[in-house]
């Protein structure tokens, strides 16, 4: 028999050849990733991008919540004519439904494909803040998916969807309602009562044992306070001109969902975690002419916490922000901490930051436990006023809940900030540091001009810094050496 026919033969010569393929596959793709990215490149995918993103269309009918029993007296609930006014205009293959001027107390509301709830000019909507008018609905907190109270305003598993007009949406949360339960006094949390903290634990740990989401049921009895407005998992969604205040949770939560666009919209809410818009898992959101000024950063995108990050694996990308103004928060955009399933192509163009109470303009933050990958973050034609801390933030080390080191280390790639300018430029021009041995690579400014700052840079483990035409504190940088 010849030794070359042998089953065994024939089987190590099979995974011989299988291995090779993967190595090969594995070489092509950190080749790819590996590739030099340029801005020029870059900004001429733009359009492309923005081309993409389609913006709902309705019918032209109107459904008045008046005409199905809705009293504009800031004290009746509104919850069921509001529910029924949304369930006739679904019925009819969709349009508007009208929120008229006046104040309008209501329970949680959960929009319908093809419904555009619009509030007249002079329309407020109150929602009340009893937690047991709360169902539990598939939702998530803080990149981690649960089963707790309704979003405010919920679209689950829906298409060609709208919240639009010139009212006003009011989460009527305050140090007395809702914003307690972060656990801290300065929001209003006393001494031995309820809090978050074993809540946030507990969901953490059934997220790490892979336990299914339907049996992570927190709600009644539990502390983890609600997103404001949550589109999960949908498709051609519209938030335009609104004004949204006192929010429990995150404001905006565009969850697993596709063409997303956040236009005209003027959010101020400053309680804990008040994120202006936190794209997760989402794919072409376009977010524009917007205002944050918020307890919390501005802009977060995310991409799911730890094992659930993972266990989801949906990247964030194509993520637009133009013509926004950022003033009080965090971050003016920030990328994580929530990222494990990573995050890519971010474009930040003609947006205005300014605050004293703006930590940072550009922020990324991960660490080992989170992990993931951030490539390809292109900013241009910023004007920051006064930002805290830094005019690009990068930290890979960032701890919140308690022990926050593992094995899952996060890189980031690619970040190209140009034509910048920074009057009060806080601690540090550069603030960025990765882990040994997984280095934050190709950091790039051009045409970027920082005053008043106290450190041009501090960089820990850090492959490929640029400073092309870049001023700080009036002198013309080099880039830095051996970096």
């Amino acid at each position: 028999m010849n030794n070359n026919s042998h089953p065994f033969f024939l089987n190590k010569v099979k995974s011989s050849f299988l291995l090779l393929v993967a190595l090969s596959v594995f070489c092509t793709m950190t080749s790819q990733a590996q590739q030099t990215i340029t801005s020029k490149d870059a900004w001429a995918k733009f359009p492309e991008i923005i081309k993409g993103i389609t913006t709902p269309v309705f019918q032209d009918k109107v459904f008045n919540i008046l005409d199905f029993g809705a009293r504009p007296d800031g004290v009746f609930d509104n919850t069921v004519a509001i529910k029924k006014a949304i369930e006739k205009c679904t019925k009819k293959g969709g349009g508007v439904v009208l929120v008229p001027a006046g104040k309008y107390f209501t329970g949680p509301i959960h929009l319908d494909n093809n419904v555009n709830l619009h509030l007249a000019e002079g329309a407020e909507i109150l929602f009340n803040t009893d937690p047991a008018v709360f169902p539990i609905v598939h939702t998530t907190f803080e990149g981690t998916e649960c089963m707790n109270y309704s979003p405010l305003i919920y679209a689950y598993n829906k298409q060609n969807v709208a919240v639009t007009g010139k009212g006003t949406l009011n989460g009527q949360s305050s140090n007395e309602k809702w914003w307690p339960w972060c656990s801290s006094a300065r929001y209003g949390w006393k001494k031995d009562t309820p809090n978050q903290k074993e809540d946030v634990y507990k969901l953490m740990d059934l997220a790490d044992k892979n336990v299914p989401v339907s049996e992570r049921i927190f709600g009644k009895g539990h502390y983890l306070r609600p997103n404001f407005i949550e589109f999960f998992e949908c498709k051609t969604v519209l938030i335009q001109g609104v004004q949204i205040v006192n929010t429990p949770f995150w404001v905006i939560h565009p969850m697993k969902s596709v063409n997303v666009i956040v236009d005209g919209v003027s959010i101020k809410s400053h309680g804990p975690n008040n994120d202006g818009c936190d794209p997760e898992y989402s794919k072409n959101v376009w977010i524009k002419n917007t205002t944050f000024d918020t307890g919390d950063d501005c802009i977060a995108i995310k991409s799911g916490r730890d094992n659930d990050g993972r266990r989801v694996a949906i990247k964030s990308e194509n993520i637009i922000v133009q013509d926004c103004k950022m003033y009080d928060g965090h971050g003016g955009v920030t990328i994580g901490s929530e990222i494990s399933a990573g995050v890519s192509n971010v474009y930040v163009e003609n947006c205005v930051m300014d605050s004293p109470e703006l930590d940072r303009a550009i922020r990324i933050k991960s660490n080992s436990r989170r992990g993931g990958l951030v490539e390809n973050v292109f900013v241009r034609n910023i004007k920051v006023g006064e930002v805290k801390e830094s005019v690009l933030g990068i930290d890979l080390h960032y701890g919140v809940h308690g022990n926050q080191t593992g094995t899952f280390m996060p890189q980031v790639q690619n970040i190209f900030i140009e034509n910048t300018t920074v009057k009060n430029g806080g601690l540090y021009g550069i603030l960025a540091k990765g882990h040994k041995g997984f280095p934050i690579k190709n950091i790039r400014f051009q045409d970027v001009i920082i005053e008043k700052v106290e450190t041009d840079y501090l960089i820990e483990n850090v492959e490929g810094v640029k400073l092309v035409n870049t001023y700080i504190n009036g002198h013309l940088m080099e880039s830095p050496k051996n970096n």
